[in-house]
């Protein structure tokens, strides 16, 4: 086994001990009970996936932050083993406004202003206008700005230089840390809620000042038709990233009707869906 199926192959055994549980019936949680296609496919998926189920839920802890720590943890140490491909100073971290880096730091100044000196028919007009653009994703990926030292290792290049004296990277021009990746994580796709990561991508894509943040969404989702209705389309996800898509291939194939194959593999051959183990790498591009 290699090192990166290794990672993997730890990964999903944290996932499935920590919060998969087997509810009444013998049906894993992450499955919809009023679904006949949710409930066959996440048991053979489980199946699948071979790790043991605990038998009820981990008390105090929700299967959404507790899947969030997990991925960020694991994105974490895999990136590590590609800092040839990606070097830097890099931080990992679940749950931190947008307005703390770069690209947006000014939509935090304009919270301010809309707190305090301006008229509350002004601050109603703005807010109708801008929306709920301050976003706090579930993970975020930063990386810190470095100094001329670290830009320039033959010391020629900068060499004491006043130029370039705007570019965010550069730590004489900017303290603040680069949003380099926004990754929402939904162990189900149950509701309209789910699609409040295309409008915190939106919101990524338009109030930027700078580069645009890599942009995922990481699920537990079993059922094809619930993934497809945040992973089709283009413009505002780059990709959503199962966490054990190939486990899942073969539940759908083993149960599933035909359109759910189909839809499946749509988004797999369409480029739409992948496994976790491809996100660190895409975030190395």
């Amino acid at each position: 086994m290699s090192k990166i199926e290794d990672m993997r192959h730890q990964y999903q055994r944290r996932v499935s001990a920590s919060l998969i549980y087997m509810k009444q019936g013998n049906i894993p949680s992450m499955a919809d009970v009023g679904s006949k296609g949710s409930t066959n496919i996440s048991k053979h998926l489980v199946k699948t996936l071979g790790f043991r189920m605990r038998k009820s839920a981990t008390e105090g802890q929700t299967a959404g932050k507790g899947f969030e720590d997990l991925t960020r943890d694991f994105l974490q140490e895999v990136f590590e083993y590609l800092q040839n491909l990606r070097p830097g100073k890099w931080r990992f971290s679940v749950h931190e406004e947008i307005s703390a880096f770069t690209q947006y730091k000014h939509l935090g100044e304009l919270t301010e202003i809309l707190k305090s000196g301006v008229q509350k028919d002004m601050r109603t007009s703005l807010k109708s206008l801008l929306g709920d653009y301050l976003v706090t994703p579930d993970i975020v990926i930063l990386r810190e700005p470095l100094a001329d030292s670290e830009l320039d290792h033959s010391g020629k290049l900068l060499d004491g230089s006043r130029y370039p004296q705007h570019t965010p990277l550069r730590k004489k021009n900017s303290e603040s840390e680069l949003l380099h990746a926004s990754i929402s994580c939904k162990w189900t796709i149950r509701s309209d809620r789910a699609q409040n990561a295309r409008t915190e991508a939106l919101n990524l894509i338009r109030n930027r000042k700078g580069n645009t943040p890599h942009i995922a969404v990481v699920t537990a989702e079993p059922l094809p038709s619930r993934i497809a209705s945040v992973a089709l389309g283009t413009g505002d996800i780059d990709c959503v990233y199962h966490f054990a898509l190939p486990e899942l291939q073969t539940a759908v194939r083993e149960v599933g009707n035909e359109t759910e194959q189909e839809q499946l593999e749509m988004m797999i051959n369409g480029r739409r869906l992948r496994d976790i183990v491809d996100l660190p790498f895409d975030l190395a591009i």
